[in-house]
């Protein structure tokens, strides 16, 4: 719903025509939709029109809207001297620049100017970036404001047609256009930062904890909830058993001196054995190998919960996108918590935020040794991630097909597209690629259980990927 108020009266009402119901969107379940009406003010000897969010969104996308209705074409009948469109509109990557090619595309074709107003902040899953932007038909994105912080700018934008006789050109404040360009893992860091702190906030907690177990994604996990509350507000546990190496406890060690973070130790090797021999009492034989490594991914997850009940603090769990498609974590284990940082970022992209964080900072945030170490859950002897899975390299790029295929930037999806097929061209190609499939399937019970994860690219886990657990996909 739209309103506008002027002196303390208000002079329009306007709601929203187009119910988006698709990926995470699914506005008809709760809404109904505003009637067909074209919403204009007269300001100022200007005629105004305004438009809600997914109202414009079905007028310049490419391939067509989906909506019978077209409200941008409705105001384009009463012929207004500019259109304001408020959104609340998600960040993923690449979507800015959808949203510039869309709205341009409506702008040119209709030949109104469009100031697009974007929501900013972090809600549950999803984070609104802002970049709220001006386009006009004849020169397409004249000024865009930053992303994901909030700005309050004036800007002196022409009339239509220049039917005041003013120059054709939108002035933004000081004369000069700037347009904001973010690497990926630029985009990745800021998004997850906003949308941990506004998680946070929203839901009390001013303190988190993490469990450090000298791994990449744990590391990763500690350094952006730094960023995002502050290194006093962040307590970090390592809890290491009898397979955890002398080197992951010393690297979890610098890490948090590095960050300022306080790091607790609580060894868990007893409580291993006291469960391993009160398995063996009750029920007649010991556990199996794959029990007891999931015992030490439980009893973590248990000590991190003890203390996030007895302290107050937000549990954030440290699982990649990766491991979570294919079921590599434990469930009530490494799973545990109340959000999910990285859970949207492939494996290697955590690797590439990791050096990017380093480079930005001109120093180690993350030690190098935690970067460079073969990843491993140190569950078991000498144990290695590849024992269990193909190199993160190779099955990322399976990952983006299987699991967001045509929801891909043009891009990526092609250089994941081209992977894939050569891949393909061999007898043990396929059944990886298969093998990784039936993975995916087979996990879906362990997704439905997890926390909420910060979505950034997208076709994120949760909302916008809806799965059956009962299922049968095919061989």
């Amino acid at each position: 719903m739209l309103v506008v108020f002027h002196r303390g009266e208000r002079v329009l009402t306007y709601a929203k025509q187009l119910l988006p119901t698709y990926n995470i969107f699914n506005e008809h379940r709760y809404f109904e939709s505003g009637p067909d009406v074209a919403a204009t003010l007269e300001i100022r000897g200007a005629r105004v029109g305004f438009m809600i969010c997914e109202d414009g969104w079905n007028d310049g996308r490419p391939g067509g809207g989906a909506y019978a209705l077209n409200p941008l074409e409705r105001l384009r009948g009463v012929d207004p001297d500019l259109v304001i469109s408020i959104n609340a509109s998600p960040s993923s990557v690449a979507k800015r620049d959808e949203r510039h090619q869309t709205f341009t595309a409506a702008s040119r074709r209709t030949g109104l100017p469009i100031v697009y107003v974007n929501q900013i902040g972090g809600h549950d899953q999803l984070v609104y970036d802002g970049a709220s932007f001006v386009v006009q038909p004849d020169e397409g994105v004249v000024f865009e404001a930053n992303r994901f912080v909030e700005q309050v700018i004036t800007l002196e934008v022409p009339l239509a047609g220049a039917r005041d006789g003013r120059s054709s050109e939108t002035t933004p404040p000081g004369g000069a256009i700037a347009f904001e360009g973010l690497s990926t893992s630029e985009f990745y860091r800021r998004q997850i930062v906003l949308g941990l702190t506004d998680y946070a906030r929203r839901c009390g907690f001013t303190r988190v904890v993490i469990g450090s177990s000298g791994g990449i994604d744990s590391a990763l996990t500690v350094a952006l909830a730094v960023e995002a509350l502050g290194a006093d507000s962040v307590t970090a546990i390592t809890m290491p058993s009898q397979f955890s190496s002398a080197g992951s406890v010393d690297d979890s060690v610098e890490l948090c001196r590095n960050l300022g973070v306080v790091l607790h130790t609580h060894p868990i090797r007893d409580l291993v054995e006291d469960y391993r021999r009160a398995f063996e009492q009750s029920f007649g034989e010991p556990p199996s190998g794959l029990t007891l490594q999931n015992l030490q991914a439980r009893i973590r997850g248990t000590v991190l919960m003890e203390y996030s009940n007895h302290y107050g603090h937000l549990l954030l769990t440290t699982g990649n996108k990766s491991e979570l498609s294919v079921g590599y974590c434990t469930l009530y284990g490494d799973t545990n918590g109340g959000l999910s940082l990285i859970g949207d970022l492939y494996k290697t992209e955590v690797f590439e935020l990791c050096r990017h964080l380093n480079a930005s900072a001109g120093r180690e945030l993350i030690p190098s040794a935690i970067i460079d170490k073969e990843p491993s859950a140190e569950l078991a002897p000498d144990q290695k991630d590849t024992d269990s899975l193909p190199p993160y390299p190779v099955l990322d790029e399976v990952l983006k097909i299987l699991i967001e295929g045509e929801h891909l930037d043009d891009a990526e999806r092609g250089k994941a597209v081209a992977f894939v097929e050569q891949l393909r061209q061999s007898e043990d190609g396929r059944a990886l690629v298969d093998r990784v499939r039936r993975m995916i399937w087979t996990s879906e019970y362990k997704r439905r259980q997890a926390p909420p994860i910060i979505r950034v690219r997208s076709r994120a886990f949760g909302a916008g990927r809806q799965m059956p657990i009962a299922a049968y996909y095919g061989a």
